[in-house]
């Protein structure tokens, strides 16, 4: 399933790249804690849910979005045939990931194999998992294979990476070079870290985007403006989201504006990390379009232009999500 040309792969197929418009590059639509779907006191209306996410998605394109990616990866509530159906209805291009992690929410499957002593997955089998998402495309379990992925998704532990992790971390990369697709880190402790790996495997640094950037560790320790001298894109993805290890919106627009005078607007991407529908877990409820009609404003407050707007929004996220 890999695409020829200038195109991105979306769930309903490959799409021209300069179709994607305004592009959200770290939300979730429907995010399930894995086992949740088991659980006596979480329901699981799928007519409601698709209500729910259809709106969201029509507020947002209504505000001027073009897409959605969802980096939730696999097992966390990816439900291909929703987001085929949410794009048809609502028009809006969804671009899902394969990918997972960190280690605390694999499954043991691919924590414990068959060996003795039990180890880690290695890399290659992670890799050749993600890649035949994008190959063969993503899996619909025990029934079938829907359309290609069109971003690895990973992450490491919160508290530093761990032996697992990197194997997911490496996995991710070899398949982003194997595919032509782009691999997106959630970084754990130490974003420098966690890149040098996925650089390691000599994956060019503008296929890699670095997720969470605007945790005020992050911040605190210049890892924004330090990712964006290695080449890979500096993700700000929890928009909107002030307090508990994490800016003021003031401050995000502050870090744009930084790195666009230090050279760096076209290593920006932004994100709400917006949850349309969560289960097990809190979610994040703010609408996809919060960077479209309360952030975007405090850029332009800040002396960025259309022109800089349009880069971070539309330029950036279609270059990253073009199949290489």
């Amino acid at each position: 399933m890999r695409a020829n040309g200038n195109t991105v792969n979306t769930v309903l197929g490959p799409v021209p790249a300069e179709d994607l418009g305004v592009v959200a590059v770290h939300e979730a639509l429907l995010s399930v804690v894995p086992g949740a779907e088991h659980a006596f006191d979480i329901t699981f209306d799928r007519a409601e849910i698709f209500e729910t996410l259809a709106a969201k998605l029509d507020d947002f394109r209504a505000h001027g979005g073009g897409t959605v990616v969802d980096s939730t990866g696999m097992f966390h509530g990816r439900d291909v045939r929703l987001c085929e159906s949410l794009s048809r209805r609502t028009g809006v291009h969804i671009v899902a990931s394969t990918g997972q992690g960190p280690e605390e929410l694999l499954g043991g499957y691919f924590l414990t194999p068959q060996t003795n002593p039990p180890t880690p997955w290695p890399a290659e089998r992670f890799a050749d998992l993600f890649a035949r998402e994008i190959t063969e495309g993503m899996v619909v379990p025990r029934v079938e294979r829907r359309g290609a992925a069109g971003l690895v998704a990973t992450a490491a532990t919160r508290t530093g990476a761990t032996a697992t992790d990197e194997s997911l971390l490496r996995g991710a990369a070899r398949a982003a070079a194997a595919t032509g697709v782009a691999v997106s880190v959630r970084y754990g402790a130490d974003a420098l870290h966690d890149l040098g790996i996925v650089l390691d495997e000599k994956l060019p640094a503008d296929r890699v985007v670095v997720a969470g950037l605007d945790r005020a560790d992050a911040v605190a320790a210049g890892a924004p403006l330090e990712v964006a001298r290695r080449g890979a894109y500096v993700a700000l993805d929890h928009v909107g989201t002030e307090g508990d290890g994490h800016p003021t919106d003031a401050e995000r627009a502050d870090l744009v504006a930084e790195l666009v005078r230090a050279g760096f607007g076209d290593r920006v991407l932004l994100s709400v990390g917006a949850t349309g529908v969560a289960k097990g877990h809190p979610g994040n409820d703010l609408p996809y379009s919060h960077i479209l009609t309360s952030f975007v404003p405090l850029l332009k407050a800040r002396g960025l232009g259309e022109e800089d707007v349009r880069r971070v929004l539309v330029q950036n996220p279609c270059a990253l999500l073009t199949v290489r």
